[in-house]
């Protein structure tokens, strides 16, 4: 059977919305992928600065949001559809856009409402994948896994370089998942500081200055000596990281935070001995980033095409949305540490 399906990801790094159109086909239990037409849409500045901020909005503020941003979402993928006349589309799955994640305290937020996506497309909509997974004891992240294993098992582990770094690679015949380090959450906010969206092939950092003092500190944060799963959020760098990256230049702070994590994602190549890793995501195009990784590990690095590296999230929350409408498991408790696995996401 064949389902063809739209998915919807906004990542903490704010660089756009991600909306891909996939088509799946389930032969003789192996599920198979076509991205069909995908594109990035990127925030305005009134966008980006209100998904930036929302943290400190009130409840009143905030739901106001996950209703309006509902409505930006469902516009978006009304223009999308009518731009590539597509006329079959079975259902979009939306991520929505993460303001808190605290699965210790039972609780994470995506806002986003996919009543109004619904509302504007007179489509089904599944969306909240992540909560339902934490109330069950799990950390609600990372959830791609069960793209990685359904779709790109043919590689020993796949890479997502996007806010957050977050790996999944089997291990004793598990799928085992979990986020490595902040990335492109930390960079692009060091690079708006010169002056940039982002720090382009790492050339702020390639011309900054290392300062070690801070890196050890970074590197001996206790979240990295604790073991998966487990997963990051917006408080926690916060809490932790900001704080250590007071009162340095932005350009040694980049240079710095780089080599963080390249040296955070190189430690888990080379502990798991894993002989070649899929890179996708935003990341993999910071070049000097992808250059300090190759420095620590024998790790084959393998980069795809373009539009596996841009839309793989997406594609996967497409397949999340698949599996769902066939009440099929979505999420695997051995990568985000729930009861059970399951399948997840709110169906409208």
């Amino acid at each position: 059977m064949e389902f063809h399906v739209i998915g919807l990801m906004s990542g903490t790094s704010l660089d756009g919305l991600d909306i891909c159109y996939g088509k799946f086909q389930n032969e003789n239990r192996i599920w198979k992928y076509e991205i069909v037409k995908a594109e990035t849409i990127s925030y305005s500045q009134h966008w980006e600065g209100k998904l930036r901020n929302c943290l400190n909005l009130n409840a009143a503020e905030l739901l106001a949001l996950h209703s309006e941003y509902g409505f930006f979402l469902g516009k978006r993928v009304k223009e999308f559809i009518g731009q590539f006349a597509l006329k079959n589309v079975d259902l979009i799955a939306s991520h929505g856009h993460t303001v808190f994640h605290q699965p210790q305290n039972k609780f994470t937020l995506q806002i986003g409402d996919g009543r109004a996506i619904k509302i504007l497309n007179e489509i089904p909509v599944a969306y909240d994948f992540r909560s339902q997974d934490v109330l069950m004891g799990g950390n609600g992240a990372p959830l791609v896994p069960i793209g990685d294993e359904l779709l790109f098992s043919q590689y020993d582990a796949c890479l997502n370089i996007g806010g957050f770094s977050n790996i999944s690679f089997k291990k004793d015949g598990k799928r085992m998942a979990f986020d490595i380090c902040p990335v492109n959450v930390i960079l692009n906010q060091f690079a708006l500081k010169l002056g940039k969206n982002y720090d382009e092939n790492g050339d702020f950092a390639r011309a900054g200055t290392v300062n070690f003092e801070i890196l050890t500190l970074l590197n001996t944060l206790p979240f990295y000596q604790s073991a998966p799963p487990k997963s990051l959020g917006i408080e926690w760098i916060n809490e932790h990281v900001l704080p250590l990256l007071e009162g340095d230049h932005a350009e040694n702070i980049l240079a710095t935070f780089t080599e963080h994590a390249a040296f955070q994602i190189a430690e888990i190549f080379n502990h798991f001995k894993l002989k070649n890793v899929l890179f996708t995501g935003g990341g993999t195009y910071n070049s000097y980033l992808i250059e300090r990784i190759k420095n620590k590990t024998s790790t084959a690095i393998i980069v795809p095409e373009k539009e596996l590296i841009d839309f793989k999230e997406a594609l996967i929350f497409a397949l999340m949305g698949t599996l769902r409408i066939n009440n099929e498991i979505n999420i695997l408790s051995s990568a985000t540490g729930s009861s059970a696995d399951h399948c997840s996401g709110i169906l409208i």
